[in-house]
């Protein structure tokens, strides 16, 4: 009996919008017009693909299904609750099917942007120190001193990180832990507000490759736009400008591009990260980089819909077509799990 490949995503209701904070709650999540192209490029590389929505049924249909699963593409990141990331790794791991991508506590951990430091930081990981606020009531940390950037814990693709997100004292600084906590019902993480050089970078297989670094360059932005990777930049200025601020591969120096190479092996090892990630980095004013962010899974944007979703550009700059990296992902995955594949192809 030929298996398939099941595709587990979620879908976007509304376009993310800084002016209207409700829509940014699915800002993780996809346009169903992405899901139908990767659906698309599954087909085309050659694999029969099994979709599956990461609905609230979606224990109930890969458990009706996994009789005809070889490998589970997670491109999911959950529903609800702090650690949504991990849902559909562990109904695969509770099922027995393999699957593409980190394991349950490594993709939570990803999220947990706190955990994840603490991680980091016991593995003397350069990354910046931080404070978490459960409530308004704000002491400040003495370690940190203004400006500061203030995040939702546990949220990707920008959400809740706008111009409001950098303060300067404590009144917006207590303004902005508030409307973190109200919209995205978890604590705000506080941290010090890097201005040197955003660096963004995709790895790739077992052990990894990394791909030609992403620079974020903060110089071509509007005098409207604070220099950061904010929900403006990256959902309207990146996607709308014909000279946008997205470099690949990065102008960047033998040393500074050694150093932040072993910056990201050393978070791999320390996350026990499998198959893909990307991992945001930026320097500061003596151009030491620092880890921002783990995203495990990564965006995965076809290029017909987007052609600055980081991890497949990084690809194209490889020489890595669309096409192939769906391919490379699953033949990581099949290889890390030992299997030969099954999967019927065209």
């Amino acid at each position: 009996m030929n298996k398939k490949i099941a595709f587990l995503y979620n879908v976007r209701h509304i376009y993310p919008d800084p002016n209207d904070p409700i829509s940014q709650l699915e800002a993780d999540f996809d346009d169903q017009e992405t899901i139908d192209l990767m659906i698309r490029y599954f087909k085309k590389a050659g694999f029969e693909v099994l979709p599956i929505e990461a609905n609230e049924k979606a224990y109930i249909n890969l458990y009706k299904k996994r009789g005809k699963i070889e490998l589970v593409f997670n491109y999911s990141l959950g529903l609800n609750g702090k650690d949504r990331y991990a849902h559909i790794p562990a109904f695969c791991e509770m099922l027995k099917i393999p699957y593409t991508g980190s394991s349950p506590l490594t993709n939570a951990l990803a999220m947990n942007k706190a955990m994840a430091k603490s991680i980091l930081l016991a593995n003397n990981i350069p990354t910046l120190p931080y404070q978490l606020f459960k409530d308004d009531y704000v002491v400040l940390s003495e370690k940190l001193n203004f400006p500061l950037i203030v995040k939702p814990i546990g949220q990707g693709s920008s959400a809740g990180i706008t111009n409001e997100s950098v303060v300067n004292d404590t009144d917006h600084l207590r303004n902005r832990i508030e409307f973190i906590i109200n919209l995205f019902k978890e604590p705000a993480l506080v941290e010090p507000f890097l201005t040197g050089r955003e660096f963004s970078v995709a790895m790739l297989g077992n052990p990894p490759i990394i791909l030609p670094i992403i620079e974020s360059d903060h110089t071509k932005l509007p005098s409207n736009y604070l220099p950061l990777d904010s929900l403006e930049v990256k959902w309207f200025f990146e996607e709308e400008s014909s000279d946008n601020n997205v470099i690949c591969p990065a102008k960047i120096e033998k040393d500074l591009e050694d150093k932040i190479s072993v910056i990201c092996r050393e978070v791999w090892e320390a996350l026990n990260i499998h198959d893909l990630c990307r991992i945001d980095l930026r320097c500061d004013n003596s151009g030491n980089p620092y880890v921002l962010d783990i995203n495990s899974p990564p965006g995965l944007i076809p290029p017909e819909i987007s052609k600055t979703s980081y991890f497949p550009l990084s690809g194209r700059v490889a020489g890595i077509d669309y096409e192939n990296l769906i391919r490379r992902v699953i033949n990581a995955a099949l290889s890390r799990i030992g299997i030969k594949s099954g999967v019927k192809k065209s």
